[in-house]
């Protein structure tokens, strides 16, 4: 068990991930696209990621975490997106105005199951406090969840507005912390301690030298998969093992970023590929998982502002789509597996205990697998 938990509410910011391990960090170097400067979703520039981290006695184990996509007036310049659905067992707020309009107009908010509502009192205070906005009488808040109910007292709901505006204040651009941490403090995944983890992708200059970045709260179950090795079942931990229901369900929401200049019915192409990423993990996208994919595009000429009278986008081709889909498909699986390796054990509510990823053994069964014989 690594050390480092602290029982009290903090917020944390910075620092590459939360407790320093990542899946590179063990000589896995996964997918054919490099990363970018800090392998985070802050590499598409513009984009800030903030936390605050609720640990308090012996039962509250919860947060939030809070993705800027830009550093203006959000409602005013709005950001192209689209939302997929990959099994909807879940409380993805504001989804039918970002399907029908085609963007998001505020921060994008992950805390647990019962603490939605917050999300939306938060983002609703923000946006009306933004200078220029003193007119709007709307708002529509993008809040995802996942349930962190086993090692938190989520019945408590003690995610409150100010946590929720707390963690778009402390939001930076730069390395992401990850792990325990924010609205991954107390989720659980393929039986281990999941949480927050991020990944990106450069494309070659001949393919546009765009970004992809991805972020993730995994609380999901299936067959641990890393890097085409059944590292679930190596381990004999994995879901449906012996004909019982084990850490099946739950939820995991994934946010995709990139600058490059899509239109929402591109982008919700793009956040289809994440669900193939998911799926290089081993989730299964589950009966009672919320698995969500929220796209969004920071290509600056591309925001839609509501000055102008009319809308002329720069649009990719569909043709120029392939290399997007790859690089998102490798971010997805890489933030995935980041969650895991950051994560630390915990010991929760009622005493229960989740325990971490065994790191160094599931590096010895990766080497074992890569090497030629």
């Amino acid at each position: 068990m690594k050390k480092g938990i602290l029982l009290l509410a903090i917020a944390i910011i910075g620092s590459t991930s939360l407790y320093g391990q990542r899946l590179r960090d063990y000589g896995v170097n996964y997918g054919i696209f490099k990363t970018g400067e800090h392998n985070a979703i802050t590499d598409v520039k513009g984009v800030k990621v903030g936390h605050t981290t609720i640990i308090e006695g012996e039962n509250i184990r919860t947060g939030v975490t809070a993705i800027i996509p830009h550093g203006g007036n959000i409602f005013q310049n709005k950001v192209p997106a689209a939302v997929y659905v990959g099994n909807g067992f879940g409380k993805l707020a504001g989804t039918t105005q970002v399907m029908e309009l085609g963007n998001i107009e505020t921060p994008i908010i992950l805390t647990n199951t019962l603490s939605v509502a917050a999300g939306l009192d938060a983002l609703i205070d923000y946006t009306l406090a933004q200078p220029g906005n003193e007119k709007v009488q709307s708002v529509n808040g993008v809040v995802g969840e996942t349930n962190d109910g086993g090692l938190n007292d989520i019945r408590g709901r003690h995610v409150k507005k100010q946590h929720v505006l707390d963690a778009i204040a402390n939001a930076a651009s730069g390395p992401v912390a990850e792990g325990n941490i924010g609205a991954g403090t107390g989720t659980v995944c393929f039986g281990f301690k999941g949480g927050i983890g991020t990944s990106s992708r450069v494309l070659p200059t001949r393919y546009g030298s765009y970004t992809v970045g991805v972020i993730v709260q995994s609380n999901y179950g299936g067959v641990l998969e890393i890097a085409g090795v059944p590292v679930g079942q190596l381990l004999d931990k994995y879901s449906f093992r012996d004909a019982v229901l084990q850490d099946v369900d739950g939820s995991c929401m994934m946010i995709i970023a990139t600058d490059a200049p899509l239109d929402s019915r591109n982008l919700e192409r793009l956040a289809k590929r994440v669900m193939m990423g998911l799926a290089k993990t081993g989730g299964i996208a589950s009966n009672g998982s919320g698995d969500y994919v929220l796209a969004f595009s920071t290509y600056e000429g591309n925001l839609i502002s509501t000055k102008t009278k009319f809308y002329t986008p720069t649009l990719m081709h569909n043709d120029d789509m392939s290399p997007l889909f790859n690089a998102a498909i490798e971010a997805t699986a890489e933030a995935l597996w980041n969650s895991l390796f950051a994560a630390e054990t915990m010991t929760g509510k009622g005493g229960y205990t989740v325990n971490e990823l065994p790191e160094e053994e599931v590096a010895k069964l990766l080497k074992k697998a890569t090497i030629k014989k």
